[in-house]
């Protein structure tokens, strides 16, 4: 595991993500004095799949077209210490409907198979800034990823704008697009693809709120 991937940090007064928001509530504050409880490891068989509806997307296509983006200054960053959530009402996440449990060991679970659904920079650089100004982003694209809010190796859709996000990176150091999140999606593939976890629930823990699912399967 990557040494960046860690729970995540703290703002004053903010305490880390509750076992509840895991399945689809908001991060939980509370006093600087109390302390957060560690949320339990996840089930192989038994956790329960978040009640927060993810949309289906059009799914994998030979040509994607350059999608338009919500108007510019209606999406609202939401933070969690450094870690930045989307805009559920822009971003709420989307699947990918070739993509089912049935078939991980032929998809995501084939090493490679994402380079064969991923969009071309040609269609996402455009779709990246329409993004940014719907978000209000102004900082370095540099270290800012356009982001698939449910990862294509976690089966979310390629190219619907419900599931792509412009992210701002939480390290403030950072020199490149890499950030804690996708330290988070490799580990859930990890688990989907070992058995570990149902597709379903991890697509629907990391597109409810990243920060929790990081909190209850990052440790």
């Amino acid at each position: 595991m990557s040494p960046r991937f860690r729970r995540p940090a703290l703002a004053a007064g903010v305490a880390l993500v509750s076992l509840a928001a895991a399945c689809g509530g908001a991060p939980a504050a509370t006093s600087p004095s109390s302390t957060p409880a560690r949320a339990p490891a996840p089930s192989t068989s038994t956790t329960a799949v978040p009640s927060v509806a993810v949309e289906v997307g059009p799914g994998s296509r030979a040509v994607y077209p350059v999608e338009p983006q919500k108007a510019p200054g209606t999406c609202r960053y939401s933070w969690v210490g450094s870690d930045p959530l989307p805009d559920p009402a822009c971003t709420p996440g989307a699947v990918n409907p070739d993509v089912t449990q049935a078939d991980i060991d032929t998809t995501i679970c084939r090493p490679g198979w994402t380079a064969t659904v991923r969009p071309p920079e040609r269609v996402t650089e455009p779709e990246k800034v329409g993004s940014a100004a719907a978000y209000g982003y102004t900082g370095s694209f540099a270290t800012a990823e356009y982001d698939h809010l449910v990862p294509l190796e976690l089966g979310g859709d390629p190219n619907d704008p419900a599931n792509l996000w412009v992210e701002p990176n939480d390290d403030p150091d950072a020199t490149s697009t890499h950030n804690a999140k996708d330290d988070l999606e490799d580990l859930l593939r990890s688990l989907v693809c070992a058995g570990g976890l149902p597709l379903a629930v991890a697509q629907r823990a990391i597109a409810s709120n990243w920060v929790a699912a990081a909190s209850r399967y990052g440790s």
